[in-house]
C-alpha cells in the first residue's frame, strides 16, 4: 500500500490529481479493507452498540412515560387541593355565619334581659316613689291634724275630747287638697 502511495506521489508531478486517477490495484486493497472492517464491526461492535441505543430509547420511553404519569399525577393532586382549599373556604364561610348567628342571638338576649330589667328597675322605683308619695301624704296628714288641733286649742281656749278632735280634724283634711300629690303620684 505504501507503495501504491509513493508510486502516486510521483504520478503527481504531472499537474493531476492522485484522488482521480482510478488505480485498480489500490481500488480492490480498499474494497478488501472495507470489507474485513466491516465484518469485524458487524461481528463485534453493531450488536453492542444498537443493544446500546435500543436500552437508550427504552429508558428515553420510560422516562417520557413516568414524566407523564407524574404530570397527570401532579394534575390530579392540583386537582384534589384546589377541591380540598373550596371545601376549606366553604367551611370557614360556615363557621362565620354561625358564629354572627350566635353573636346576634346573645347581642339579642342581652337586649332583652337588659330591657327587662330596666323595666323591672322602672317598676320598682315606682313603687318606692308611690310608697314614698302615701307615707308622705299619711305624714302631712298627720302634721295637718296636729296642728288643726292645737290651732283649736288656742282659739277656742280648752282642750277637747277626742272625739270632737276627731271629728274637727277629718273636716279640716277633707278641706285640703291633696290631689296635687295624688297626680304626681300617677
Amino acid at each position: 500500500m505504501l507503495t501504491l502511495l509513493a508510486a502516486t506521489s510521483e504520478g503527481d508531478d504531472s499537474g493531476g490529481s492522485g484522488l482521480i486517477e482510478v488505480v485498480p490495484g489500490l481500488m480492490i486493497w480498499t474494497l478488501i479493507c472495507f470489507a474485513i472492517a466491516f465484518f469485524v464491526l458487524r461481528k463485534y461492535a453493531f450488536g453492542p452498540i444498537q443493544t446500546a441505543i435500543d436500552a437508550r430509547r427504552d429508558r428515553i420511553r420510560q422516562a417520557v412515560e413516568e414524566a407523564d404519569n407524574a404530570r397527570n399525577e401532579a394534575r390530579e393532586l392540583l386537582e384534589q387541593h384546589r377541591a380540598l382549599i373550596g371545601q376549606a373556604k366553604q367551611e370557614s364561610a360556615d363557621i362565620l355565619a354561625e358564629a354572627r348567628k350566635v353573636a346576634d342571638s346573645h347581642i339579642e338576649r342581652a337586649k332583652q334581659e337588659a330591657e327587662t330589667e330596666r323595666q323591672r328597675r322602672l317598676e320598682e322605683t315606682r313603687k318606692q316613689i308611690d310608697a314614698e308619695a302615701v307615707r308622705a301624704i299619711g305624714q302631712i296628714r298627720s302634721e295637718v291634724a296636729d296642728l288643726t288641733i292645737e290651732a283649736t286649742e288656742r282659739v277656742v281656749g280648752k282642750v277637747l275630747d277626742a272625739e270632737d278632735q276627731r271629728r274637727l280634724v277629718e273636716e279640716a283634711v277633707q278641706g285640703l287638697d291633696f290631689s296635687a300629690l295624688e297626680a304626681r303620684k300617677s
